[in-house]
C-alpha cells in the first residue's frame, strides 16, 4: 500500500519529522558579563592609580597637632601638593587646591631622617622674617594670627618660647641646625630661605618642628592632608588633655566596646 493510501488521503504525503531547534543564548548575556567584569577592573585601576598617585593614608602618632588631630586620625594626604603646578587639574576638583599656604598643614619627610614623615603647619613661607615671642609667631614684625595653636603648661624654655635666641641650647636641637641657626639669625630673626617652608605644631610647647630641626624643603614635602577618614581611641583616653569633649561612661558590653573603639565623630571629616 502507498505512503498515500496509509494517510486516508489520496495524494496527500505524509509530514515530515519535526526537530526542535536549540534554544539560542539570550542576546547580549555573556557579552555583558564581560562588560561588568572590564568596568570593575577599570575602577580597581583608577583606585589603585589615586590612591598611589594622588592620595596616600597616613597615622598621627604624636601630640604634637593637638587639638587639630589626635594620636590615632588616620588621614588621606593629597600628594598633588608636591607636583608642578601646571599640573593635577583632576585632583582640584575633588580636593583642596595643591599650592603651599600660610596656615596650611603639610606632611613631609622629617630631615634629620627622610624615611619618617611628620605632619605640622606651615607658618613661615620662602622671604618671611620669623620669630617667636611667647611662644607666639611673628611674621615681618606682626604677630601671627593663630586661632589653632595651643599652649599647654610646661616649664619655661627660652629657646622654645624666644625663637631664635643663642643664649642656650636645648638638647632636642638638631646639631647640624644648630650650628647653621647661629649664621642665619639676623636683628633676632630668620629668615626663610627660596623653596623652604618654617613649620610648627599645633601643640606649641610640645612639638619638635622647624624650631628644633630648621626649614622643610619642598623637595621633601609629601602633600596635603585634607580628611580624618578613621579615628581610633588610645589606651585611658579622656580627651581632656586634647581640650575636646569628655568621653562618655567606659561601656559594659561588647558592642559597646567596639563603637568605643573609634572617635566615629571625627571620620571622615575636613581637615582645617
Amino acid at each position: 500500500m502507498s505512503a498515500a493510501t496509509q494517510s486516508g488521503l489520496p495524494g496527500a504525503e505524509a509530514p515530515p519529522e519535526t526537530v526542535p531547534a536549540p534554544t539560542p543564548p539570550k542576546p547580549g548575556h555573556r557579552h555583558g558579563v564581560l562588560e561588568s567584569v572590564q568596568s570593575m577592573a577599570t575602577l580597581i585601576v583608577i583606585a589603585l592609580f589615586i590612591i598611589t598617585f594622588t592620595f596616600q593614608p597616613f597615622r598621627i602618632p604624636s601630640e604634637s597637632m593637638i587639638p587639630t588631630l589626635l594620636v590615632g586620625d588616620f588621614l588621606l594626604v593629597n600628594k598633588e601638593v608636591s607636583k608642578d603646578v601646571s599640573s593635577g587639574a583632576f585632583s582640584k576638583l575633588i580636593a583642596p587646591t595643591y599650592e603651599i599656604h600660610r596656615g596650611d598643614l603639610i606632611v613631609f619627610h622629617y630631615p634629620v631622617d627622610p624615611s619618617m614623615h611628620l605632619v605640622k603647619r606651615v607658618i613661615g613661607l620662602p622671604g618671611d622674617h620669623i620669630r617667636l615671642h611667647n611662644g607666639k609667631a611673628w611674621i615681618d614684625g606682626q604677630p601671627l594670627n593663630e586661632p589653632y595653636a595651643i599652649f599647654r603648661r610646661a616649664e619655661p624654655d627660652r629657646y622654645r618660647d624666644e625663637f631664635p635666641q643663642l643664649g642656650s641650647i636645648d638638647p632636642n636641637v638638631d646639631s647640624r641646625w644648630w650650628i647653621q641657626l647661629r649664621s642665619l639669625v639676623n636683628g633676632g630673626e630668620i629668615t626663610v630661605p627660596p623653596d623652604s617652608f618654617f613649620v610648627l605644631g599645633d601643640n606649641r610647647n610640645d612639638s619638635e618642628d622647624s624650631r628644633y630641626w630648621g626649614f622643610v624643603p619642598r623637595g621633601a614635602i609629601v602633600g596635603k592632608p585634607f580628611m580624618i577618614y578613621f579615628s581610633v581611641r588610645t589606651p585611658g583616653e579622656t580627651r581632656a588633655d586634647a581640650q575636646l569633649p569628655q568621653l562618655p561612661a567606659e561601656p559594659h558590653t561588647r558592642l559597646g566596646s567596639v563603637i568605643a573603639f573609634a572617635r566615629w565623630d571625627r571620620a571622615m571629616s575636613v581637615i582645617h
